[in-house]
């Protein structure tokens, strides 16, 4: 049988995304798959697909006219396509046009609009999942979301990000000297400042911990639109919360933490929740899209947009050393029960081999 032969299709690339596909496409490669990724150029800099032997083609992102016929082009002569990402799905759908080349999207996240443009949204989620052979859901909410757009077949995916290394992050008690947390409770959250990750309402429990003895010092790391309004506040209510930007240390910030919290009002396979169990760090969150499955009993769990609930379980847990300790341990043992990168590339190959073996036998004929 002739090499199998794949496009990875990038649109803007989250972290998540993009991470994915950098790993996706070196286990490919490892087991014989010729693999050319598709994304902007900036994307290839950042995360340099090709150290694995994969093939890269700059795409121009998805507001440049020129990105579908230089995905099409990309794509002749591919066994699969493989779109990362809705808006990179409806470029693939748009670039394969009338060719028979199989299209698997996998569906990372879930955007959020009002209006006219959630409007737009749902139809280009439809047009996403209906073009699709196979659909794969990062999470189980987004399985069920691609088959009420009319999905033909959409599966579980869960997304392997990679394992920290140890040797990655500055030492937890450098970090904190650093942020002015020596003496004092240290809670991280990580992620872009937009509304959707609910920030205002980690503000709103930030009012309640400066009775807390020691108080402890809240650090979110992100930038985003919502910076300036966020910054307003904390100065106007003197919040005790410091918005430090993006950082390339966040994994080393999450180690440092005596908590981490994730207030977002959705979210999949969290890269933030996944960092903090592997760690051992306590994790509050929201019990909001994929975080329920992906953590199990290994995090507290909040409702969205409850800043009651959210201060009362961070006020407990940070004067209960041995529930943050239960907390730690179990996270430890619920991230060594998700798939491995192996796991997830040998879920890729089998829904490639389903799709392929047919049109191998058709042409046999």
């Amino acid at each position: 049988m002739s090499q199998l032969r794949t496009v990875q299709v990038l649109g803007g690339g989250s972290a998540g995304s993009s991470a994915h596909v950098g790993s996706l496409a070196a286990g490919l490669v490892a087991r014989g798959v010729q693999v050319t990724v598709c994304a902007p150029a900036g994307l290839d800099r950042a995360y340099d697909f090709a150290v694995s032997g994969a093939s890269f083609a700059p795409v121009p992102r998805r507001s440049d006219p020129a990105a579908v016929a230089a995905l099409r082009a990309a794509c002749t002569g591919a066994d699969i396509v493989h779109a990362h990402g809705l808006h990179a799905a409806v470029r693939a759908a748009l670039a394969l046009g009338g060719r028979r080349t199989p299209l698997v999207v996998t569906w990372h996240t879930r955007a959020h609009a009002e209006g006219a443009r959630r409007r737009l949204l749902h139809l280009l989620e439809r047009r996403a999942v209906r073009a699709a052979a196979v659909v794969l859901g990062t999470s189980s909410d987004l399985v069920d979301r691609a088959r009420r757009r009319g999905a033909r077949d959409a599966r579980l995916g869960p997304v392997a990000s990679p394992a920290p290394s140890v040797a990655e992050a500055d030492p937890a008690d450098k970090v904190r000297a650093e942020l002015g947390a020596v003496e004092r409770p240290l809670i991280v959250a990580v992620g872009s400042l937009v509304p959707h990750h609910g920030y205002g309402t980690l503000l709103d429990a930030a009012r309640v911990w400066r009775g807390l003895d020691p108080v402890p010092l809240v650090v979110v790391a992100g930038e985003g639109r919502e910076r300036a309004a966020l910054q307003r506040r904390i100065k106007a209510e003197d919040l005790p919360v410091a918005l430090i930007g993006s950082r390339d240390d966040a994994a080393g910030l999450l180690a440092a933490a005596d908590l981490a919290v994730l207030p977002s009002r959705w979210e999949s396979r969290s890269l933030v929740a996944q960092e903090a169990l592997r760690r051992g760090v306590p994790l509050v969150a929201t019990a909001v899209g994929g975080v329920p499955e992906l953590v199990g009993d290994a995090a507290e769990l909040v409702p969205y947009g409850n800043a009651e609930a959210l201060a009362r379980a961070v006020a407990r847990l940070l004067g209960d050393p041995a529930a943050r300790e239960r907390l730690a341990a179990a996270g430890l043992r619920q991230a060594a029960s998700w798939p491995t990168e192996d796991d997830t590339i040998a879920q890729v190959l089998s829904v490639y081999d389903e799709l392929v073996q047919p049109r191998a036998a058709a042409r046999g004929h």
